[in-house]
Order: C-alpha cells, then structure tokens, then sequence
C-alpha cells in the first residue's frame, strides 16, 4: 500500500514543481530594467546617457540628459545640456560679470539635421547665478495620440542676490510647434506668528500655444509644475 500510495503523488509533486519555476521564470521577466525601452500604440522611447549620443550629433557645455524615440514622422534624438557659470566673449559686459547658458536640441537621426534648438541664458551677471535644467523633468510623450511626440522641458534662471523667486519655464515642442508656461519658483521668505511657513512666486502664464492646444498638455505641463517649482 506504501508503494501505490507513493507513486500516485510522484505526478503531483511533479507537477507542483513545474508551477512554481513557471511563476518564478514569469516574474523575472515582469521585473523593470535600467534604461528600458518604453513603447506605446504611436511611440516608442529611449533614456540615452552621454555615451550614447551619436558622434554626428553636437551640443555646447555639459551634457545633462537625452532621449531618442521613434514615432510616426521619423527617428529622432534631444539633448539638454548647461555651461555652468563662464564667460561666454560673444555676450556684451558692461560689468565684468558671468554668464550661464541652457540648451536643447532635437535631431532628426534619419539625416542627422537639427530640428529645433532651445537657448536661454543670463548675462553678465555680478551676484549669484542660476541656469539650469530641473532634475528629471526632461521627458517625451503622445498625450493627445496623434502619433507626434511632445517632447517636454523645465528650467530655472536667476540673477540675484537675495532670497527671492527665480524664472522658471516649461518649454515643450510637438514636432516643430513651440509651448511656452512661464512663472516662478516657489520659495519660502518666513514663518508666521503661530508657525506656518509663508511663501512667495509659484505663479505662472501659458502661452498661445498652450491656451489652445489640447487639455492633456496643460494638465501634464501643470502637474509637472506643481511638483517641480519649489527652488
């Protein structure tokens, strides 16, 4: 009776073990990865470090975060980058102050052409100087799933010194139309009697362009806001 009993859970256990290498080997292969290709119905994107930019392709100062990504007008690449605080000896200076600068350039990888380029930058600046990208917020979509990606931005510039708000911008591109949200950080001048914090900026402006273009824009742009505009 032993024998019998044994051989008839042999199967079982047989195939209790093919189920639990079967879970184990699908939950490796749900598991995320480092720089995973992202893919939609109308869009597929790419995180790209320095190294993986294209010789071909060129831009000013340090790199600071990249995409590629494919839709339905072409491949194409962006590139943000920042100088720091130099002297740039194309700017005027009246008073031997610094200069920083911001960029963004999108290529088309299918003749390595420039698309589109964003440059901003504060000049000959005597006190302290801020012109740089916020950290994460560089991003590329199909909100309104026309098949064209929005390719998204957030920067801050300032020339200050004191403890004030500084210009902060959202600039997005669907293929070769512009969108503008401009306004200011939000910062913290002080407490109240009873302990709560008082600040000031925060506030910002869309553009034309954003007035009247889709909805998803100006909810992504604002929720991008909101979570990035503390200096």
């Amino acid at each position: 009776m032993k024998k019998t009993h044994l051989l008839y859970c042999l199967p079982f256990l047989f195939l209790l073990n093919c189920k639990e290498e079967k879970k184990d080997t699908l939950s490796e292969a749900q598991s995320p990865e480092v720089n995973q290709v992202e893919k939609t119905n109308s869009l597929t994107t790419t995180k790209i470090d320095s190294a993986q930019v294209p010789a071909a392709l060129k831009y000013k100062g340090n790199f600071k975060d990249g995409f590629r990504w494919k839709d339905k007008t072409g491949e194409y690449a962006v590139i943000t980058s920042e100088t720091g605080v130099y002297i740039n000896e194309n700017f005027p200076h009246e008073n031997d102050g610094s200069d920083a600068e911001v960029f963004a350039q999108c290529y088309s990888l299918e003749n390595n052409q420039l698309v589109w380029k964003v440059n901003d930058f504060v000049k000959d600046c005597m006190v302290d100087i801020d012109a740089e990208f916020k950290k994460n917020t560089l991003a590329v979509t199909d909100l309104d799933k026309n098949g064209i990606a929005e390719v998204w931005m957030m920067y801050k510039m300032a020339c200050k010194g004191d403890v004030s708000p500084s210009d902060l911008k959202i600039i997005m591109y669907e293929g070769k139309q512009k969108f503008a949200m401009r306004g200011e950080t939000k910062i913290q001048t002080g407490m109240e009697n009873h302990g709560k914090p008082v600040f000031a900026g925060g506030s910002y402006t869309f553009d034309k362009a954003f007035q009247q273009g889709p909805k998803e824009f100006r909810d992504y742009a604002e929720a991008l806001w909101n979570k990035n505009m503390k200096d």
